[in-house]
Formats: structure tokens, sequence, C-alpha cells
């Protein structure tokens, strides 16, 4: 599915690298597993290949579908239970985190935001925050070739806008 030196998103590490294929035995079974690098966190990571599509992994995007997120970000509403139950709001952008879409990642990114502009976000809703906020910018630096500082300041322009 992914071949050595693909660009990929892993949902909860963000962008990174396919650096080698290699057989491991696991739980004695040998299997196929991509050896992941991941610059902006200075590790490496093994995924099995049978398990890479369910744990969310995919290309990075191409530009057009970046800038279509971009754009439309502030576009869609929140909806008000958000405001209101703790636990369906950190149930559901879990879930929305776990998938890996870049879209999902960007609601999540909206609405917390949003919330934060409301009321001081607890602590599971900081970390989901901040936790979507770095896998959409190791995207963004990614596709748009930007350090990160300068993708940090375009997502929040773009929130801002």
């Amino acid at each position: 599915m992914f071949n050595v030196g693909d660009k990929i998103v892993y949902p909860v590490h963000g962008t990174c690298v396919i650096e080698a294929v290699e057989e491991k035995e696991i739980l004695g079974e040998k299997k196929l597993c991509y050896i992941l690098n991941i610059p902006q966190e200075k590790l490496h990571v093994m995924i099995p290949m049978d398990k890479a599509v369910n744990i969310g992994i995919r290309q990075v995007v191409k530009p057009e579908i970046l800038e279509n997120v971009l754009s439309g970000i502030n576009l869609g509403t929140t909806d008000p239970i958000i405001f209101e139950n703790q636990r369906w709001c950190k149930d559901i952008n879990k879930k929305k985190f776990k998938s890996g879409d870049i879209y999902k990642g960007a609601e999540i990114i909206r609405d917390l935001t949003r919330k934060g502009q409301i009321n001081k976000l607890d602590a599971n809703d900081t970390n989901m925050l901040n936790n979507a906020r770095q896998v959409f910018v190791s995207e963004v630096m990614e596709v748009k070739g930007l350090r990160e500082e300068q993708a940090i300041r375009l997502l929040d322009e773009v929130l801002n806008s």
C-alpha cells in the first residue's frame, strides 16, 4: 500500500516518512512492518502493514485538498452539545482524531478553538486541541514547504479570519 520514502500522516504523531519495510516477529507471528521516521518528535515507530489502514495512516494530502480544508475551516457549524457535554465532546473528538481524516482534524481544531473562546478548556480538551493542531501543522509544513512557525501562523490566521 505504501512504499519506502512515502510521506504519510500517522494520526497520533503527524507527518512521517516510511524509512523501511521489515519483517518482524510479533506475538510469535512474522509480519511485514513499516518503519516510520517521525522527525518532529525525533521518533521511530514500527507499524504492522496489515494494521496501517485501521489506525488511520494515509498519504499526505494534495495541495488542493489542503487549500480546501483551510478555506472551509470556519464555514462549518459547531454542534452546541460540544459546549455542554464534556464526555460526549471527548469521545467524538477522540474518534475523529484517530480516523486520520484531515477534515475531521480541522473540525476538532475549529470546534475546540470556538469552545475556548467562550470558556476555559479543561485539560482533556486542551490536550486534544494541541494534538490536533500539531498533526495538522505537520501536514501544512509538508504540503506547503513551510517551517513550523510559518505553518502555525497560517493556521492561526485562517482561524481568526
